[in-house]
């Protein structure tokens, strides 16, 4: 199997590792490796950096104001700036760029494209996901929050919960109800909606790690333009899936590299431990390496479909079951390592990432105890493993469907539950 990339290719990447040697510190050992307080004020100038250069969306046409880049260079970006543990983008950039800047491309009309997608590369608009509820998380066709359109303007009522980052976006892309009469995933529109207004309400959810990585957030009378509707009313489920089809794209090929260094951090960890020679550890060492290669393989698979032109289909959903289920179990296992001295490990460090820890994270116990909270809804977010399973049985390998109890209406449904 030739897995070599095309010469031009090979020079792009050159092009972007001078980049990074030009405008990166000479001690530069990843951003995991910053002081947690101060890692939110490098991103931000960092994102200018990268806005400078036309990189924040380097993928996007020039007219939206991208590099025009190439499915492949872009993944060649991504590469090197993985690495070397740089982020590609800002703070909520994924949302606003990765997710809905890339659906505004895709679904939105003109004048929703010239509005939004300036004000998302200066960072006018920061963005948040509105998708899961408190009775609709991995069901989400059965989510409630309500739209109803009075003249020029949509009333929005309801709640929304686990808003990654929801305390620092002043826009959220947001799933309504907007026909309860028609079959569940039917009567659901996409809506753009202004944070600051008085009938939105973010409150931060505090985990157990003492960190708030999300929030709920409440619609009460919340008001939005008719026009903010992206992909016509009712379209809302096709264009959700868009975007979730943008979300575990391109960054396929780079999954594995933070999950190597963390690997990296374990082995010394044992060796710290005096543990490298346990041949139970050895063991558990060879099974955590092979299943982080077979993460870097299933990148390279992506990585082929996306070359071919064939967008993001349900075998992504293995890629997520793979990552998340591994994650448990070698925090896990690093727990075990420090034994009685993981009890007290609050307070010298903060990973405060979702997934791996960033490249360059220290290998101590607060970054490992915060690594293994974190890994804990790492089976539950982005798709619980129960849907991703359901997915990989029935869309990928064709197995029957799993029994539905409630094929109506959601008004329906409701009336049953009650």
């Amino acid at each position: 199997m030739d897995l070599a990339y095309p010469a031009e290719s090979e020079a792009f990447r050159q092009q972007m590792n001078d980049f990074l040697d030009e405008h990166l510190p000479s001690d530069w050992k990843g951003i995991g490796a910053l002081p947690e307080d101060e890692r939110f004020e490098w991103q931000l100038n960092w994102r200018e950096t990268l806005s400078e250069h036309n990189l924040l969306a380097p993928n996007w046409p020039a007219e939206y104001g991208g590099a025009g880049l190439t499915s492949l260079e872009h993944v060649i970006l991504n590469e090197e700036f993985s690495k070397r543990g740089v982020p590609t983008m800002g703070n909520n950039d994924g949302f606003s760029i990765s997710m809905v800047g890339n659906t505004i491309l895709h679904w939105g009309t003109e004048e929703q494209k010239k509005h939004y997608i300036p004000r998302i590369l200066d960072g006018t608009d920061v963005w948040c996901q509105g998708y899961s509820e408190p009775n609709s998380g991995s069901d989400l066709a059965n989510l409630g929050c309500k739209a109803e359109l009075d003249g020029d303007e949509w009333i929005v009522n309801g709640q929304k919960i686990w808003t990654s980052s929801g305390m620092h976006g002043n826009m959220i892309f947001t799933l309504c109800r907007t026909d309860p009469d028609v079959p569940k995933h039917k009567g659901i529109s996409f809506l753009l909606i202004p944070m600051d207004q008085p009938g939105v309400e973010v409150r931060p959810i505090v985990n157990i790690a003492g960190k708030t990585h999300f929030a709920e957030v409440f619609y009460s009378d919340a008001r939005v333009p008719k026009d903010n509707v992206l992909g016509g009313v009712n379209n809302g489920w096709a264009v959700a899936n868009t975007l979730l089809g943008f979300e575990r794209g391109v960054r396929a090929t780079v999954l594995s590299l933070p999950f190597r260094a963390e690997l990296d951090n374990f082995i010394e960890l044992a060796k710290r431990q005096g543990k490298i020679d346990d041949p139970l550890v050895r063991q558990q060492i060879a099974k955590f390496h092979t299943k982080v290669e077979i993460m870097k393989w299933q990148g390279y698979q992506a990585l082929t479909r996306r070359l071919r032109g064939e967008a993001p289909g349900p075998e992504a959903s293995i890629g997520k079951l793979w990552w998340s289920t591994y994650h448990k179990e070698v925090t896990e296992a690093a727990m075990k390592l420090f034994g009685a001295e993981g009890m007290i490990g609050f307070g010298e460090g903060e990973v405060n990432n979702l997934g791996a820890p960033p490249i360059g994270t220290p290998n101590t116990v607060g970054n490992w105890m915060d690594s293994f909270f974190i890994a804990r809804p790492g089976t539950i977010y982005a798709g619980t493993s129960e849907v991703q399973k359901n997915i990989v049985g029935e869309r990928v390998l064709g197995l029957p469907k799993e029994p539905r109890a409630d094929g109506g209406s959601w008004k329906e449904s409701q009336a049953a539950y009650n």
